[in-house]
This record gives structure tokens, sequence and C-alpha cells, in this order.
């Protein structure tokens, strides 16, 4: 069996709840959030602290062609998202929990370089809930139309997770606890 680390993925479409979910367990467990590299905007409307490094287009092509991201992908709205191999590092030297949020072609591709790392899948109870929180966020219909189109490729890949947890409306903390569960059950009680 695979030594394990201390890194755990937080994954699931817009609106699902993962940063929320994420906010929270710092209450709870020592957390060192994986930071994403991106090329897309920075957001205003971002909760909590906003977990990017941000670079253009031309300096995230030169770092991959200089093997410099342990995982990335082309995403639905054409920027890049990635992790560096000294991002990684940097995580799991901490000596914290590391939380990874990504979304599920960086979970595919996580899963093969390292199988022992646990995947946690965030979803609300139905998709009428998820578009619901993304219309509520001030989201245009045509982004909404985009992001529903993505959320069911996404659902057929939930198979690439180890967990799912359902993050139902207005019990934000039972999800939080659920994660937190789950977290100290594979630490072995960190």
């Amino acid at each position: 069996m695979p030594t394990k680390n201390n890194l755990f993925i937080i994954s699931g479409p817009s609106g699902a709840g993962e940063d929320s979910i994420i906010e929270g367990l710092k209450k709870f467990l020592p957390i060192e959030r994986v930071v994403t590299t991106t090329t897309r905007e920075k957001r205003s409307d971002v909760f909590g602290e906003d977990p990017y490094y941000f670079i253009s287009k031309e300096e995230f092509k030169k770092g991959i062609a200089e093997n410099r991201f342990f995982e990335y992908a082309r995403e639905y709205n054409n920027q890049f998202y990635g992790v560096t191999n000294k991002e990684i590092k940097r995580v799991i030297k901490s000596g914290k929990i590391g939380i990874w949020k990504i979304e599920y072609k960086g979970v595919i591709t996580v899963k093969k370089l390292m199988p022992e790392v646990v995947a946690i899948f965030i979803m609300t109870p139905t998709l009428e809930i998820l578009k619901q929180r993304i219309l509520n966020r001030g989201a245009s219909e045509e982004f909404v139309k985009e992001r529903m189109i993505y959320t069911k490729e996404w659902l057929k890949h939930k198979d690439i997770y180890d967990y799912e947890v359902v993050n139902y409306e207005g019990k934000l903390g039972e999800a939080v606890e659920e994660v937190k569960g789950i977290i100290l059950k594979e630490c072995n009680n960190y």
C-alpha cells in the first residue's frame, strides 16, 4: 500500500460550495491550501482569499515546456489552470493538511500520478439547486448554461473520487463536519 501524504483534493462544480467548505475547515484543522496557477483574470467577487497565482498564457506555456507543472489543463473558459511541482513540494513540506481544489480533469491526472491522494467530491442535492446558487451570484444566463453543460460532463466522472459529500442548502456546517471527518479518518486522527 502506498504511503499516505498530507494532500486532499476537494473538488466540485461551480456553486457546490467547495470554497465555503475549505474556509469552514480552517476553523478546525491546520490547513495549507495548494495554490493553482492560472491565466484567467483575477475576479473581485471571490469568497475568502483568491487561491491563484495569475500569469500570462505565454508564461504558462513556457512553464509547460520547461516541465514546471505537476498537472495542468485548459478549461471550459479557454484558460489554463495548473499546479507547479514547486507548489506541491511547498505544501507537503508545510506539515499541515494540504487542500487542493481542482476540476475533475486535474483529479484524473493527479490520481494517475499520486493515487494515494484522497479526492472528495462536493455536490448539491440537485442540478437545479446548483443552477440557482450560480444565478444568485449574479451570473449571466449564458454563463449558467455553460456551467451546467460542464457540470453534466463532470458528473460522468464521479467514479474518480474516493468520497462524495452533498452540500445541502442551509447545512454548510454539516458538510464541513463530514469533510473534516473524512480527512481525520484518512490521516489516522491527524
